[in-house]
């Protein structure tokens, strides 16, 4: 156990000396494994050393061959064509049309447009950046406090990590040997009581400070319903993925793949490609999937290593021997979670964590499914987290006239509804549990 906790202390050393997360992980995982093995760092070339080399070049091998995570640059790539689509605006407009002339309005509409989003993009912050250029201009134009439109924009963006498909939810999914297509239903109830959250984190807002959101121009009935059909693109494109995944007619890689031919024959369709354009989209895809594997192969290096020490093994018999309810113990998990979102972005946060609370969560006997929908939860909450926040900086790039402190003052309600929203799940498990045991137990 001392030389897990050792490792631990030099990998949040490495990580405050803003040693990339990846690299971090794997010389901790590398080194550990060494020392468990019982060598030296006299002869770091003794021919003994091939056994944690091996170790970490097998789990490279591993994730580059694995079938299972050919989904995540195929999702990838069908969120960034649905980007490039223009789909995110017809998402906001179709959004305004219904709710724009309300107080707060326009701020709700934004809500919806990035769960909307979130149903076929599966990055929080891809549903951020582009929600910014679609929905910042509205609501400026109507005089909404930079606060609130801020706010609505960055909490919108964390239900891209939530809303099936989920990259995150994937990775989860892999890394525990858990079901994907049951982590992507149990995903859509708590996404939904996401959208209904952020709705009255809204209200409350413009409640509280009527001037924050001025309502807007009403749209007559008869364009409210054209509107929708511009969002038809969308619909059709999530009820086939995930209509597809649930219905148990693809698997989740062949329904990753599905989405990405349908995004691209609408991105044809909308004339929104260009040679230059899909090759951006390429090029993204690729960075984007290689950082996700490269964070990957090291949590699965030091994972390797935390395992070896037995650290997760003597936990749960630590845990055992206290008598402690299974449910406190998951909310110290969370509260972990909580203060690790101040500092790390929300992947390295899970990948870094899992090796330790997976194994416990199975001792205890809790429900893989329902602890996946609960860490991404609150992986969502680090996201509007300060000092860290990844959405909230994303958002601050995209619109730099509007700073961070604006922002994290805006998103202050949406925290308070995610909290809210997190032990709500705790304690009802059927939340997120009913909707895949109706489908698939």
């Amino acid at each position: 156990m001392l030389t897990a906790l050792i490792g631990f202390a030099v990998l949040i050393l490495l990580i405050l000396c803003r040693v990339p997360i990846a690299l971090a992980m794997g010389l901790v995982g590398f080194f550990g494994f060494a020392v468990e093995r019982g060598l030296g760092f006299d002869n770091i070339f003794d021919f003994k050393w091939r056994v944690p080399l091996s170790m970490v070049t097998s789990h490279a091998v591993y994730t580059a061959r694995e079938y299972g995570l050919s989904v995540i640059p195929l999702f990838i790539l069908m969120g960034n064509l649905v980007g490039r689509s223009g789909l995110a605006g017809e998402l906001y407009r179709a959004a305004y049309a219904w709710l724009g002339h309300k107080r707060g309005g326009l701020a709700m509409s934004t809500v919806l447009a990035c769960g909307g989003f979130s149903a076929i993009c599966g990055s929080s912050l891809a549903t951020s950046a582009t929600m910014s250029r679609v929905a910042i201009g509205p609501m400026r134009e109507f005089k909404y406090a930079d606060s609130l439109a801020a706010a609505s924009i960055a909490a919108g963006g964390t239900l891209g990590i939530l809303i099936p498909p989920s990259v995150i939810l994937i990775i989860y999914g892999v890394f525990t040997e858990t079901s994907i297509r049951e982590l992507f239903a149990a995903g859509v109830i708590p996404g939904l009581i996401g959208i209904l959250f952020y709705l009255a984190a809204v209200r409350y807002t413009v409640w509280r400070t009527p001037e924050a959101g001025p309502p807007g121009a009403v749209t007559p009935r008869a364009e409210r319903w054209m509107a929708l059909t511009g969002v038809s693109g969308v619909i059709l494109l999530f009820i086939l993925v995930m209509g597809g995944i649930y219905a148990g007619i693809f698997t989740p890689t062949e329904a990753a793949g599905v989405g990405a031919g349908g995004a691209f024959l609408i991105a044809l369709y909308k004339r929104s490609l260009s040679p230059k354009i899909l090759m951006d989209i390429l090029r993204d895809t690729v960075r984007t999937s290689a950082m996700l594997f490269t964070i990957l192969i090291g949590a699965l290096a030091l994972s390797s290593f935390i395992t070896r020490t037995g650290f997760p093994a003597e936990l749960g018999e630590w845990l055992a021997g206290l008598g402690v309810a299974p449910l406190m113990v998951i909310m110290a998990m969370m509260m972990v979670y909580v203060v690790l979102g101040m500092l790390l972005e929300s992947l390295s946060m899970l990948l870094l964590t899992l090796p330790v609370f997976f194994p416990v969560v199975q001792a205890l006997g809790l429900d893989p499914v329902w602890f996946g929908i609960v860490v991404v939860v609150v992986t969502e909450i680090s996201l509007i987290t300060p000092p860290v926040g990844l959405n909230v900086f994303v958002l601050s790039a995209t619109v730099p006239d509007i700073s961070t402190r604006t922002i994290f003052k805006g998103v202050t309600p949406f925290w308070a509804v995610d909290i809210l929203r997190l032990v709500l799940l705790i304690l009802v498990p059927s939340l997120s549990l009913w909707l895949p045991s109706l489908l698939y137990r």
